[in-house]
Parts: structure tokens; C-alpha cells; sequence
């Protein structure tokens, strides 16, 4: 009996399979890019910068419906089983907030070009370095979803906790230096708009790393008091 062509055609799904897990590493990459860029178009007052940013998303948002494309043909022509099925299927969710973390990287941008028509506020200290958290923790969503890794996956929702208290610092302090100068209420905002990005992008990371628990252990631990296994 020649058993030829199911030989080939598993072949030919090992070849997605792995397209798509290079595919989703891609994304991950670009967007821990766009974060990375962003702050530092913000620190160095780099206008050109922020702008290239801002083009770059068309790729992201292409990235985002080519992997959505491919993990559902994975699905309808091969009907892949167990946990096959959860990998492509949590792919299919993490590009959402992969796309979502790329269009926050934007909004930053679109707040500096604004920043950088008037003197800087104060210099920056904490939003550095809540960037260098949530791109840490793109990174090491990502790196758990590649590897089912629930410990690194904890390891990313717990270190949310950081950065609200980092936004919840920078909030306060940007509302003493409103206060005592109303006139500085308008770039106070528009930065603490880039802290609030800065979070929301830890957030989608952290959602990531919800969606490898539940891949991995088939728990779910969104929506609950404690993100604790």
C-alpha cells in the first residue's frame, strides 16, 4: 500500500506548524522593537524616530492577519487534535494582543511628536525602566508560549505588580508638578498617557502569559481575585 502521500502531507503540517511558531517569534520580536523604540524616541526627543515607529505598524497589523490566516487553515485542512489544537488556537489569541501592545507603542509616539514641541518636563527616570519591564515581559510571554513554560508564565504575570505601582508612582508625581503649575498640565498629561500605554502593554503581556497557563494545564486563571497556580 503506498503510504506516500499521508507522509507527505504530515511533513507538509510539521512545516506550518513550524512556519507558524517562527511567524509568532517574528511578531513578538517587531513588537518588542516598537516598544523599545518608542521610549527611546521619548528620552532622546527623537521625532524621526517616533515617526518611523508609528510606519512600522502596517507591518505588525500584516503580521497579525497573515499568522490568523495560517493558524486557521492549520485548522481546516489538517484538524489538528489535543495539543496541537491549543498551540494554534492560543496563537490565533496572542497575535490580538500582540497587535494591541504594537498600537500602544504607537500612541506613545503620536504623545511624543506632541511632547517634542515644547520643553522637556522633568527628565525620565521611572518610564525607562517600566518600558524595560514590559518588554521583558513581552519577551518572556512569548518565550513561555514557545516553550509551555507555566513558571516563566507566572514569573510574567506576577511582575505586573511592578509596573502599576511604577504608573501609580509616576501619576502622583506628575499630578504634584500639575498642581503647582497649572501651566504644565498639558504635558503632564501627555506623558502620564505614555505610562498608562506602558501598562496597558504589561497587561497584554500578562494576558499572554494567562493564555500559557491555560495551554498548558488547560487552567484558567483570568478574571480571578489571585493570578496565583
Amino acid at each position: 500500500m503506498d503510504t506516500s502521500q499521508p507522509q507527505h502531507t504530515n511533513r507538509q503540517y510539521e512545516e506550518e506548524l513550524r512556519v507558524l511558531r517562527a511567524s509568532l517569534l517574528k511578531m513578538g520580536g517587531l513588537v518588542e522593537r516598537q516598544i523599545a523604540d518608542a521610549v527611546q524616541s521619548l528620552v532622546s526627543r527623537d521625532s524621526n524616530q517616533a515617526r518611523e515607529v508609528i510606519a512600522r505598524d502596517t507591518e505588525v497589523n500584516r503580521m497579525d492577519v497573515e499568522i490568523d490566516e495560517h493558524c486557521i487553515r492549520l485548522i481546516a485542512l489538517h484538524q489538528p487534535a489535543a495539543g496541537d489544537l491549543r498551540f494554534i488556537t492560543t496563537g490565533l489569541k496572542i497575535t490580538t494582543d500582540l497587535e494591541r501592545i504594537g498600537d500602544n507603542a504607537v500612541n506613545m509616539c503620536e504623545r511624543v511628536l506632541e511632547l517634542n514641541e515644547q520643553p522637556t518636563l522633568k527628565p525620565y527616570i521611572d518610564i525607562p525602566r517600566m518600558a524595560e519591564i514590559a518588554q521583558a515581559m513581552v519577551k518572556d510571554a512569548i518565550d513561555a508560549f514557545m516553550r509551555d513554560d507555566t513558571e516563566l508564565a507566572q514569573a510574567v504575570i506576577d511582575r505586573d505588580d511592578e509596573i502599576d505601582q511604577l504608573h501609580v508612582q509616576i501619576y502622583r508625581e506628575l499630578l504634584s508638578y500639575m498642581i503647582e503649575d497649572p501651566q504644565l498640565i498639558a504635558r503632564g498629561t501627555r506623558v502620564l498617557f505614555v505610562s498608562k500605554y506602558l501598562e496597558r502593554i504589561a497587561d497584554h503581556a500578562t494576558n499572554i502569559a494567562e493564555m500559557v497557563v491555560y495551554m498548558v494545564k488547560g487552567k484558567t486563571i483570568r478574571h480571578t481575585a489571585t493570578h496565583k497556580q
